[in-house]
Parts: structure tokens; sequence; C-alpha cells
């Protein structure tokens, strides 16, 4: 599915990530959402998955999904587990509980479709193209346990013309005190780098939410930046102290779909040992505003192919913010993300291969955008992206569209995006994404004659999930 990496990673599941009216041991935090937010919300209907295990609509903790709220991220902490379904319970002799099951099981579903127009049709294709669906996935989240949640994700992929695993995080999940303040705490089990997360900054949840998958795209990209989704297999642990300061520790090994999942000779860009992920961040509420800064990184060696001989190191470090206020009684709010990521290249088997021509190279990704949503829920989004790095002619060679004349991987652009969201499970977008820059020049940046502003977007799509 990684034609669709950045349509997944952004769909439904922070959709999905509301609250619950019942669990056993609620944290301080969640009790008080709860007494200010369940009279607001009662008289909505319920809505996909999550929402219909805990019985709340998905403003709960959206203004507009994806958009989180500080309730969505302590829900998906907690591990998916609030419910307020009836459930199923069984007990070892009466002694300990050792059945909890939601009488029925929170499923969803959801449908993209689209049309997508570049400034200047790609050679040999006809322009304005119509993807029904886009995507379409089905959702499996729910509590399993009084500790353990689930989301998976399952996706048709219509290019392929199949169906495989998309995204997934399992948790297990509890709390504590620490210092005589709340320690949230858990286990992840996940594929993608970064879907664990709880903010919409990181390379997983990051503007834009969803994007056309047939226009060109730059070429070049940090490991981090979704290289290595739904091809990995990633075992962490976190905790959340006091609701101000997260720490989170994972490893990821390949476990790759869509071809033999034993690696071999044959196999391509295979993590030798484990590639070691972390996290951190401090959260910090100013009366209804809420900040976030953070850092993430990640460290990867890998074979390009084959599982023996040279590999390439990857070392991507980065940086994270969040500010966002409500409006309008929290109907509608403004939000600002930015996110800057820079890996350090040590390329010795492309350069042994051939396909690189310098042994070290960088690459630096940086991201700003704001958000504002009234309280009926139509949005306005300006956000900016560039790539820069090392100039390397065999890395980035020439090629129509795709390719850079100079071997150059320095992008640039600005995203504009109109939303609207007449229900609270449905969204239709306009955006349009301009290039000033793209795969290292403005003009004939491929060598074949082609610009970058030749590249701009327009992007119409529309959103449902029930």
């Amino acid at each position: 599915m990684k034609v669709f990496s950045r349509l997944l990673y952004l769909g439904l599941p922070s959709l999905l990530l509301v609250p619950a009216l019942r669990a056993d041991g609620l944290n301080d935090a969640v009790r008080r959402y709860l007494r200010n937010y369940t009279a607001s919300v009662r008289s909505h209907a319920s809505i996909p998955s999550f929402s219909r295990q805990t019985g709340l609509a998905c403003s709960a903790c959206h203004t507009a999904f994806p958009h989180l709220t500080q309730f969505g991220r302590l829900f998906k902490l907690n591990g998916y587990t609030l419910t307020a379904l009836q459930v199923v319970r069984a007990g070892d002799s009466g002694k300990r509980e050792s059945l909890k099951l939601d009488l029925i099981p929170p499923v969803s579903a959801m449908v993209m479709s689209s049309l997508t127009q570049t400034s200047k049709t790609l050679p040999g294709t006809q322009n304005g193209n119509v993807q029904f669906p886009q995507q379409v996935s089905v959702f499996f989240g729910e509590a399993i346990t009084p500790r353990i949640g689930t989301f998976l994700q399952v996706t048709y992929d219509p290019v392929a013309g199949s169906i495989g695993m998309d995204n997934a995080d399992i948790r297990y999940a509890n709390r504590t005190t620490f210092g005589s303040k709340s320690v949230i705490y858990g286990v992840t089990l996940n594929n993608n780098p970064t879907v664990q997360d709880v903010w919409n900054t990181v390379p997983a949840w990051g503007f834009p939410y969803a994007s056309s998958a047939v226009a060109p795209s730059p070429a070049a990209a940090t490991v981090l930046d979704g290289q290595l989704g739904q091809q990995v297999a990633g075992l962490g642990a976190y905790g959340f102290w006091d609701n101000h300061l997260y720490g989170e520790f994972s490893v990821y090994r390949s476990a790759v779909q869509g071809g033999n999942p034993l690696p071999d000779s044959a196999s391509t860009n295979t993590i030798h040992g484990v590639a070691p992920y972390w996290r951190a961040f401090w959260h910090q509420q100013l009366g209804r505003q809420d900040l976030m800064v953070g850092t993430l990184g990640m460290s990867t060696s890998m074979f390009p192919t084959g599982i023996i001989g040279a590999r390439n190191r990857f070392t991507d470090v980065g940086f994270d913010a969040q500010y966002e206020v409500p409006i309008g009684e929290g109907k509608g709010g403004f939000t600002a993300h930015a996110l800057y990521l820079h890996e350090k290249q040590k390329l010795d088997a492309d350069v042994a291969s051939g396909a690189a021509a310098n042994l070290s190279n960088t690459l630096n990704t940086f991201r700003i955008n704001a958000s504002i949503y009234t309280p009926a829920r139509l949005g306005v989004t300006l956000g900016y992206f560039a790539t820069s790095g090392t100039t390397d002619p065999l890395r980035y060679p020439t090629g129509a569209v795709g390719g850079s004349a100079t071997g150059s991987p320095n992008s640039n652009g600005l995203v504009f995006e109109l939303s609207a969201l007449p229900w609270l499970n449905t969204r239709f977008e306009l955006q349009y994404v301009l290039y000033n820059k793209f795969n290292g020049g403005g003009t004939n940046y491929d060598g074949f004659g082609r610009n970058a502003k030749d590249n701009n977007t327009l992007y119409l799509l529309s959103w449902v999930v029930f």
C-alpha cells in the first residue's frame, strides 16, 4: 500500500480516538473532561468505531477530524480501552475476571474519492484523473481487555487490485502515580513509525491529511518521513507524566508485505538488526490553549538489496511543535504545526553499487502550517513545505517528470486547502499545491523541459467514514 502511504497515515485513526464514559481508574484529567463534556454531546448521534464504543460523537475529540483534542490524545494514550458499551464478562471460579469483551465489536469503514488536475499534463497521460475510489478501508478498533486496545486498518488498493494490512497499533496501557503525580504508561506494537503518536505534527498524522495518489511528488524523503510504513513491526514502551512530559523508546524490524516474509537475496531495504526510535515532548495547557514542543528520532541500518554485505545508515533527528486554541465553545479552533527533520546518510552500499556519488549526504525536511475552523466546521489551511539536501547526481538522477537535472533533492512550495464538514463523519476538500522548486530547480528541473509550476496540483476530495 506504499503508493497510498500519505493518505493511509492520515485518515480514520484520529477520527476514531474519542473519549469514554466508563473505565476503572480513570485519571483526573479524564474525569474532569467527562464531567464538562458529556452533557453537551449526548444529543449527537454516535459515529464510527470508537465512537460506537464510547457512545459519544467525534466532536468529543475533534474540532474537525483529524485534529485531535486533548481528550482524544488521552484516549489514545490510555490504549483505546475506555468504553460505554455493554460487555460480556467471565471469571475463573468467581475469583478473577478473565473476560471482558464489548457486546458489539466496533467496526468502521472509510471511502475516499478524488479528482486530480495538474497544471501541465503528464507525458502520455490524460489529465483530470478521477479515482473512485481512491481508497477504501475497514477499521477494527476496540477494547479487547480492560488494559489492551486495538486499532487495525485493512485497505483495498485500487491500483494493485488487492487488499492488505495497513496501519496497525495494538496497545497495553495502565496508570500509576510517581511523585504524587499521575502517570499513564504502556506498550505499543505498531507497523509505521510515528503512527503511535498523538500529535498532528509527526509524519504519520501531519498536514496534508490527504493528498493526490497520482500527482507528481518530490523524489527525496527522509526514512522517518513515511519510508518504512507497513513494512516494519515495532515494539515500544511509553510513559506520560502529569499530563506534561512524554517519553517513548521503540525498536523496529523489517516485516515485509507483498513479498517473501523471509528476507533473502532478493529483498530490498531490509533492516539490519533493529532500528531504534525515540520520542519525547512537553505539553502545557495555558487556560484553554494547548502547547506542545517535542523531539523525535530514528537510527536505521539497511541493506538496499539482499541481507549481507555493505549497508546504508540513516540517522534522523527531528523537532516539532503544535499550538491550538478552541473557538466558539470548542466547536471551532485555530491550530498551528511545525516539523523539522534532519537526516545524516552514510551510503556505503549505494556508493559500492553506483547508486550514489557521495559517501555522506544530508537531507532536511521542514513543514509549517496553520488551520482555522469555524463553529460550522468550515476550515482554511495554509502550509509551507521545503526539502533540501546534498547534491548527488547518482542518487537523484535525471529523468522525465520525477528526475533532477542538477542532482539536487531541493523542493519547496505552498499548500492551500478549503475544507467543509457538513456532518461530523463527512469531509470535502479543495486543495491546491503550488511548487516554487521541484527536484532541484524551477525551470527544466528534470532535463526534459518540465518546470516546477507544471506540477501544481488541484485536488478535490470527498472523504466519508461510517
